[in-house]
């Protein structure tokens, strides 16, 4: 009866030991994911006036989503980037490591095995032979050729814990390097058409200046002729210096955006230089469709760091449990040691160990259990990291949904503004020309202009810019 019941607690005994030193469940923690973005996934018309899906982008090849632009340069960028920038090798260095490691880890799950072949020559002591003191005691000579083994049986989930908590941070840099290679992607198309951006609107000044040389040589031989006073001819050389500051300012701001592009590319700045190519037209830029907000679960690959971020932290506490249970290490030495090297492999020269180590740690001051509750408090700590991560891309969307919105609306205003100051501009020369306006008023309109284009060719780039946020905010990917 003993016996039956000893057979039945065993291995009840057994498995409440496995399920108390085991790693728990990992269990999805819970987010709010909305069931639609709040802004709507469309983008203006090209009149301003009505609104269309974005569908037009849905076809490009997964992940690469620059090929949307159809912009060769961008293409050839973004490739020069992905084989030379520094901060990526760093990344792509990391995911190695990271790999390596978790190959030790594997390591654990077999057998270790090892040989060792030496020699050793020694003199004892008379004493310790146990003869008379003054014995000659001759000097020898051992030679020694050995196999050893060695493996601990994964009794409690040390080993298997372990290996899942080295893969779960494998996976995790693997998905930090493609959130780095994201990165490094947007950033270049970013910069980009920053630049191009930076060409229109000094390709805008520079016109504007254009202008204020033409007034300023027409003043000057009015002014010599008699025809006006000194102060409009004064206010036209005033103009047309702060325009050239304006354009000094730009070409300023294009030379800082270029040495940012050429890091990018893992180049040094006085070895890099732009062509220059204005953005002239922001109509081809791609729609790009969002889908619905539970997909960036799965194209993030910020969240998907995170997620493994909170695996690896489970097993751990599988690995901190289980060092306050029992260890077992089987152990086997076996070869031979002679006087000659010749003897060593002999039959006669043999001998060999095995053994069978079980143990547990008994007094440890706290130090298992509290290692316990810092890999519990670990997780908590992913747990909300992952929540956080997660509530910041839906916001990163949304933001940018709402970015490229809002662009298209003054987009359509300053499109209707640029008409109507280019009908003012060209009404006050003609006023001005026959007579019946002051110079101030000229100005004026002028004015007017140059800062409605300058404000259209802003809001180009912004666009452009805005275009690559919300491919960035989606996961570099729209499928």
């Amino acid at each position: 009866m003993k016996s039956m019941i000893a057979k039945g607690v065993a291995p009840l005994l057994a498995a409440l030991l496995l399920t108390a030193c085991a790693a728990p469940e990992l269990k999805q923690p819970q987010v709010d994911t909305p069931a639609a973005f709040k802004e709507p996934q469309v983008m203006t018309a090209e009149d301003g006036t009505s609104w269309k899906p974005a569908q037009n982008a849905e076809r490009q090849p997964r992940g690469e989503w620059w090929l949307a632009f159809s912009d060769p340069a961008l293409n050839e960028l973004i490739a020069e980037a992905t084989r030379n920038n520094a901060n990526l090798a760093v990344a792509a260095a990391r995911v190695k490591q990271a790999r390596a490691i978790a190959g030790i880890a594997e390591a654990d799950r077999i057998p270790q095995i090892g040989v060792g072949v030496g020699a050793q020559r020694a003199r004892n002591s008379a004493l310790s032979l146990g003869v008379p003191a003054g014995t000659d005691i001759a000097p020898q000579t051992t030679y020694n050729a050995n196999l050893t083994a060695s493996y601990e049986v994964d009794l409690f989930g040390r080993v298997s814990s372990n290996v899942a908590a080295a893969r779960g941070d494998a996976a995790q840099v693997e998905a930090n390097y493609r959130s780095v290679l994201l990165s490094l992607q947007a950033d270049v198309a970013q910069t980009y058409f920053r630049l191009r951006a930076t060409d229109a609107e000094l390709a805008t000044v520079e016109q504007t200046v254009r202008l204020r040389e033409e007034s300023v040589k027409v003043n000057q031989r009015r002014f010599d002729l008699g025809d006006i006073g000194e102060f409009d001819l004064s206010r036209a050389k005033t103009e047309l210096s702060t325009t050239r500051s304006e354009a000094i300012g730009l070409q300023r701001r294009r030379a800082t955006t270029e040495h940012a592009l050429a890091v990018l590319l893992g180049k040094p700045a006085a070895a890099y230089t732009a062509g220059n190519s204005p953005l002239l037209d922001s109509t081809l830029l791609p729609a790009i469709p969002t889908g619905v907000p539970s997909a960036l679960l799965e194209r993030r690959p910020d969240i998907a760091a995170a997620q493994k971020a909170m695996e690896a932290s489970n097993a751990r506490i599988g690995v901190a449990r289980s060092a306050m249970f029992p260890a077992l290490n089987i152990t086997a030495n076996g070869g031979g040691a002679a006087g000659h090297f010749s003897d060593v492999f002999k039959w006669s020269s043999r001998s060999w160990v095995l053994g069978a180590l079980l143990s547990m740690p008994l007094i440890d001051g706290g130090r298992n259990s509290n290692n316990v509750k810092r890999s519990e408090a670990a997780l908590e700590e992913s747990v909300a990291g992952y929540r956080q991560t997660l509530l910041g891309a839906f916001a990163e969307v949304e933001d940018n949904l709402a970015g490229l919105r809002i662009l298209g609306g003054q987009t359509a205003q300053i499109d209707e503004a640029l008409v109507s100051a280019r009908r003012s501009a060209d009404l006050a020369q003609k006023l001005y020309d026959a007579g019946r306006s002051s110079y101030l008023d000229l100005l004026d309109a002028q004015r007017n202009l140059a800062a409605v284009e300058r404000s259209a060719v802003q809001l180009r780039g912004d666009r452009a810019v805005t275009t690559v946020a919300l491919i960035r905010s989606l996961g570099g990917d729209w499928n």
